[in-house]
């Protein structure tokens, strides 16, 4: 019998625990990220060599993640291909989905000779995650404000300290973690601020209270954040946010303000605070490229649009399945059980397995922790009062809110695909990757009405299609894919765990 092949595209907890249930179901599994370890933002931290401390590196679950990523990563039906981006991922036909053939290049960004190759899974599990969603604001394009992930990722793996005198500010529970991770690299964290007042947490946290216990894990960990912040006396406060950065050439203050319900500003209520860094973060924006590339249906809900998944992490595509965070922001544990479904039932495996019952738990858990964080820390629908007319919003090309009030009070230029040439919003180096759903909404709310339909034979216009999922030069594209290597005789380059036996 033909083993199955598996490519599973993201290495955070979703993507691992997917190969690992794979594997465990007779799978061959392709692992592929585009950082040279596996573990994503969660799992992230100092390498040993650098010094990192014990206690650090048993928080958190980090032991069963060591050992997952181990069993993995040596397992001789494993090839784990680090620093690897799928750039594009070709349906075998768009009358007839199927599972699409997965492009990658391999080799570091920024490097030279870079191999490109083809992949031709029986099924593929996408578990690429999400990034930080921030709102533009009044001087966010300055040097010195950073999103909370950015931060965070600097002071976990690179113990970079991002600025000596940092406000955190945004919403969700995720500030806490990030402030807590710049406090241990040694950052001076002057105050949290979440924008949503203390009304709007308490329906979204209080709703169906005895819920509340079967996130037991969850609460560990925000009593250790809270613990910590306590220490260094660092102020936590709800209902304000900064609605202004201010600097000559970098940030040197922030106008921090007290927010109504729908994030409107109290007047009146404005306090400026001397820093040299400000972290931002208005929850996530769940990376859907690929998902949109290989045909995936889509579903809107409070927070943004996620993969629809049925039961199984089935998406509408035969054979492509997705966990994580692009199925809806529920946290790692979720994302782990997400990712084992998803890992053993695109193997083949038994949908009866009694060991998967406990992972539909864990799965309908999450998603009903889903829920209520959308509930408890929504973005308020007055937050573009905060911008002015040379707010910038696309950083990448400058694009001001000036531009975009212009461009939907011209008739001739409403339509998305016309209004982002005349403003040239998304079309610098992210591709609308940070200003895609914010330019969407503020231009559904400018002209009063939502994206247009289509033209004929065009899809509908939308910052998540994007047929070049990643950047990919210009030779790379022209040379024909390389075969894949069957042995590590015929590739020095791969190592004994980059190849099948």
């Amino acid at each position: 019998m033909t083993t199955r092949h598996v490519v599973v595209v993201g290495a955070g907890p979703a993507g691992l625990a997917a190969a690992e249930a794979a594997l465990g179901a007779g799978a061959r599994v392709t692992l592929i990220d585009s950082a040279d370890q596996p573990g994503g933002q969660y799992h992230r931290m100092l390498p040993e060599a650098c010094g990192a401390a014990p206690p650090e590196r048993r928080r958190h679950g980090r032991r069963a993640f060591d050992r997952r990523r181990r069993r993995v990563l040596t397992h001789p039906r494993c090839a784990w291909w680090p620093e690897t981006s799928v750039w594009a991922l070709e349906r075998p036909d768009p009358k007839e989905p199927g599972v699409p053939r997965v492009h990658v290049v391999r080799g570091p960004a920024d490097g030279g000779g870079r191999s490109r190759l083809s992949l031709d899974p029986d099924a593929l599990v996408l578990a690429v995650g999400a990034h930080d969603r921030v709102l533009p604001f009044p001087g966010w394009e300055l040097p010195g404000v950073f999103t909370a992930g950015a931060a965070q990722a600097l002071a976990k793996g690179e113990r970079v300290v991002v600025g000596d005198r940092v406000v955190v500010a945004g919403t969700g529970p995720f500030l806490l973690p990030v402030a807590a991770s710049l406090l241990r690299a040694g950052s001076r964290v002057l105050e949290v601020l979440e924008a949503n007042t203390a009304g709007t947490l308490a329906r979204g946290w209080a709703q169906r209270p005895w819920q509340l216990a079967a996130y037991g894990g969850r609460a560990g960990e925000l009593a250790e954040y809270t613990a910590l912040l306590l220490r260094h006396r660092v102020p936590c406060r709800v209902g304000r946010t900064v609605v202004e950065a201010r600097g000559d050439g970098r940030v040197e203050e922030v106008v921090t303000a007290r927010l109504r319900a729908d994030w409107s500003v109290v007047p009146g209520t404005e306090r400026t605070a001397p820093v040299d860094a400000v972290c931002v973060s208005h929850g996530f924006s769940p990376q859907l490229e690929l998902p949109v590339a290989a045909g995936c249906t889509l579903r809107s809900a409070p927070g943004g649009e996620f993969v629809v998944v049925d039961d199984d992490q089935r998406t509408s595509c035969p054979n492509v399945y997705a966990a994580g965070e692009i199925t809806g922001i529920a946290g790692a544990p979720a994302a782990r059980a997400q990712g084992a479904l998803a890992g053993w039932l695109a193997a083949g495996g038994a949908p009866d397995t009694p060991a998967l019952r406990p992972l539909r738990r864990s799965r309908d858990q999450g998603r009903a922790f889903a829920e209520r964080l959308a509930g408890a820390h929504p973005i308020g629908a007055a937050w573009p009062e905060w911008l002015r007319p040379e707010t910038v919003v696309c950083r990448c090309e400058e694009a001001d809110y000036a531009s975009l009030c212009r461009a939907a009070d011209n008739a001739a230029s409403r339509g998305a695909r016309v209004a982002k040439l005349e403003t040239r919003a998304g079309l610098g180096p992210c591709q609308g990757r940070i200003c895609g759903p914010t330019v969407a909404e503020l231009s559904a709310r400018l002209t009063g009405r939502p994206a247009e339909h289509p033209a004929e034979g065009l899809p509908a216009a939308g910052p998540h299609h994007r047929p070049i999922a990643q950047p990919i030069r210009l030779g790379e594209l022209a040379a024909a894919p390389e075969p894949i290597p069957d042995s590590t005789e015929s590739d020095p380059r791969c190592t004994k765990t980059e190849q099948y036996s």
